[in-house]
């Protein structure tokens, strides 16, 4: 089996689907790793380190001619037109969002797999590529308010007097709000975080911080696939408007809030933002999906009422080294399991095969993925 790894071609995105540790992996397992020359260059891997690792480094006519073809973002229609026909395909490839990317991969017969879909069970937690990414995305956006705020993060105690440490607020305590929670008290900030699931407070309180509780019935707020549920309009406005009293505190909040294909819930008005103290600090990590802040721009920051509002856009790519090392872990773990023997193996009767799986024999598989193409919900 051959596997292909080009150059990501979205503007911006600086990670490479396989580090060359990856790539030795899969070469020892005998398979043939061909690599886009430059692929790794932004992520800090040159071809030089790909070919020590044991891979051939092409162009990118030899790359997408792989039996199996590995991406971080998802393809482009040019891309999407330059697959062999039949081959195989994973990354991450937007099913919920982007729908029709599905409907032209089955429309090339490539079996596509979307690391989306992976089911959050117990097998596949090394291969959980959105939980990787979060990780970086969740301390990522603490150094961006950081380097932001007007003031330090840490107590200090000097001859020129006492400097009060800052105060954060996290929404969401998934993987990116608990790693945006570590990094904060690590960088010596008195933190305190909000998720609709009680369940979470636990893990919040074991990193130092304190677990607010709303006065708000948010119900069975948990999936059973342990992501927030959405919930009524009416629970939202209520929410905003308690939000609203404590972010009059905080000098950063960082938002974390998602529901997998749906838009971010609205958690932050611009009442809200009026009401918080001039020089304070926004990082909305559900920007792209809509942003939990009514005033976010997800292209570039804004100020609103003296306050600074950042996009948290993709902030894997600006550790790009780090993200792509996780990512292709997540990879290589994966195509082990697709591939025990070295060359792919379609077992529908597999959960992580079958759940991950978005195309393939020419049809869209995924049942919410068709809905969507088909008009549905």
């Amino acid at each position: 089996m051959i596997v292909g790894v080009p150059a990501e071609s979205v503007s911006g995105e600086r990670r490479v689907a396989l580090a060359p540790e990856a790539v030795r992996t899969l070469v020892r397992d005998g398979i043939e790793v061909v690599v886009e020359s430059g692929a790794g260059s932004s992520a800090g891997f040159d071809d030089a380190s790909y070919e020590q690792a044991g891979a051939r480094v092409a162009d990118a006519a030899a790359v997408f001619a792989a039996d199996l073809v590995l991406k971080v973002q998802a393809p482009s229609e040019a891309e999407i037109g330059r697959l062999r026909e039949g081959a195989s395909l994973i990354g991450f490839l937007r099913p919920l969002d982007a729908p029709q990317v599905a409907k032209r991969l089955a429309e090339r017969r490539i079996t596509a797999f979307a690391m989306e879909l992976l089911p959050r069970i117990t097998r596949a937690q090394s291969m959980d590529a959105l939980s990787s990414q979060a990780t970086i995305a969740g301390y990522r956006a603490v150094l961006l308010a950081a380097m932001a705020l007007p003031k330090i993060f840490p107590m200090l105690v000097t001859a020129a007097g006492t400097i009060q440490p800052a105060r954060v607020f996290v929404i969401g305590a998934g993987v990116a709000g608990l790693q945006a929670i570590a990094t904060a008290r690590r960088l010596g900030a008195v933190v305190e975080a909000y998720d609709t699931r009680a369940a979470v407070a636990e893990q919040v309180q074991s990193l130092g911080a304190r677990f607010v509780e709303l006065d708000l019935d948010s119900g069975d707020a948990e999936d059973t696939g342990g992501y927030a549920k959405a919930q009524s309009e009416a629970f939202y406005e209520r929410q905003r408007a308690e939000l609203g009293k404590k972010l009059r505190a905080s000098d950063v909040v960082v938002t974390t809030a998602l529901v997998p294909g749906q838009r971010a819930p609205l958690l932050i008005d611009e009442a809200a933002v009026k009401g918080m103290k001039p020089g304070s600090v926004i990082v909305d990590l559900a920007a792209e999906n809509g942003g939990n802040c009514a005033l976010t721009d997800p292209d570039a920051p804004t100020v609103a009422h003296g306050v600074q509002i950042l996009p948290g856009t993709n902030l894997p790519s600006d550790i790009p080294a780090n993200a792509s090392q996780m990512y292709a872990k997540n990879l290589v773990t994966l195509i082990k399991h697709l591939a025990p023997e070295g060359q792919l193996v379609f077992d529908i009767e597999d959960e992580i095969t079958r759940g991950a799986m978005l195309t393939h024999d020419g049809q869209v598989t995924n049942d919410r993925v068709k809905a969507l193409l088909e008009g549905g919900s």
